[in-house]
């Protein structure tokens, strides 16, 4: 998509704010009704990463602030970290509200970020994941995130796992879809449950790389601009994608045996303006779990709960009374058939 044609479908914006990034100036893009997430270093306090109750993002593991950028994970074995939305702001004029988590029912999230190391071909790993997911700050196996999360996910694959496939080049980007049921599996690079995927060559490049996310009537859009050529192109397009409302935005990544730099430059959240139908109104209407139309996924069925004491002695005591009274039973009809058997033999 030449000449980053997407942009037709945004709000338009008021830029309202900027602040020095690391010797250069970031823009802070914010307008009215819109969700607006925008990290940038140095552009103040309460609109950065930390830990305290005003800021907008929070960091996991060994991710790191730098001067210009977030460092996921550094070129070291063993590594993980992530980054991840805690609250939003919402431009109201004239003031800005503070909600969480973000409830956009159309949306827009444009990655900048940059993966290099020294590993040479296929000496490297293992790449980094966007998210979009119900639960925050959950470190796990699945690119530094929890397995059997429930949301979308977006991978930037830099290892191939599977030494059998060879129609597949890495670095490698795909996506899935998970209402808790289904494991990443790591072993197959995530096949199984994929919803599409492309090759995106994006290690040690010198040039900025990016990747886009569009969420827009249920139908999901991921386009990458890593030729810099600042054109966009197309990856995964998949209609009938349902994901809930009030979900969280984060990055992670890991390293194993093999390792790379995992920046993060700045993530931008932007609300898009669609128009419905009624028919699609009728639609469209809120869903409580991630889905996909014409993929089937596993029902998440709810463990039981456990017995309390009273419950498990009383299963106890009938069971015993029944078995007593089958005990008595058996032996008034064992001696009724012997009685009858004597009566024969006269």
């Amino acid at each position: 998509m030449k000449g980053r044609q997407w942009e037709r479908w945004r709000r338009p914006w008021n830029p309202l704010g900027g602040g020095s990034c690391g010797g250069g100036v970031c823009r802070l893009e914010m307008g009215p009704g819109c969700c607006s997430f925008f990290f940038c270093w140095g552009l103040g306090r309460g609109h950065g990463v930390g830990t305290s109750s005003s800021s907008l993002w929070n960091l996991m593991g060994n991710a790191m602030v730098m001067t210009q950028y977030i460092r996921l994970t550094p070129d070291m074995q063993s590594k993980q970290g992530a980054l991840w939305n805690r609250v939003v702001r919402i431009f109201l004029p004239p003031v800005w509200l503070t909600q969480k988590p973000c409830f956009l029912r159309d949306w827009e999230l444009q990655v900048h970020f940059k993966i290099h190391g020294q590993g040479k071909k296929n000496l490297h790993g293992d790449g980094l994941a966007i998210w979009y997911t119900k639960d925050r700050m959950q470190p796990g196996p699945v690119f530094g995130n929890m397995d059997k999360f429930v949301g979308l996910g977006v991978f930037v694959d830099t290892y191939p796992n599977e030494e059998k496939q060879q129609e597949r080049v890495f670095p490698y980007i795909s996506a899935m879809v998970n209402n808790g049921s289904l494991s990443y599996d790591h072993e197959r690079d995530g096949r199984p449950t994929e919803l599409g995927g492309c090759t995106a060559i994006v290690r040690n490049l010198h040039y900025d790389t990016f990747l886009v996310i569009r969420y827009v009537k249920r139908h999901l859009t991921i386009m990458m601009d890593i030729d810099g050529k600042h054109e966009w192109r197309d990856c995964i397009e998949v209609p009938g994608v349902r994901l809930p409302r009030g979900y969280y935005f984060g990055t992670s990544s890991i390293t194993g045996d093999l390792s790379d730099n995992h920046d993060v430059i700045s993530l931008k959240l932007f609300e898009l303006t669609v128009e419905r139908t009624p028919e699609e109104e009728k639609l469209h209407r809120d869903v409580f779990l991630p889905s996909v139309d014409n993929m089937k996924l596993p029902e998440m069925t709810a463990p039981l709960p456990p017995l309390s004491g009273l419950a498990l002695f009383l299963i106890v005591f009938f069971s015993l009374v029944f078995s007593v009274f089958a005990i008595v039973i058996g032996l008034i009809l064992y001696n009724k058939w012997q009685d009858q058997s004597r009566k024969r033999f006269y």
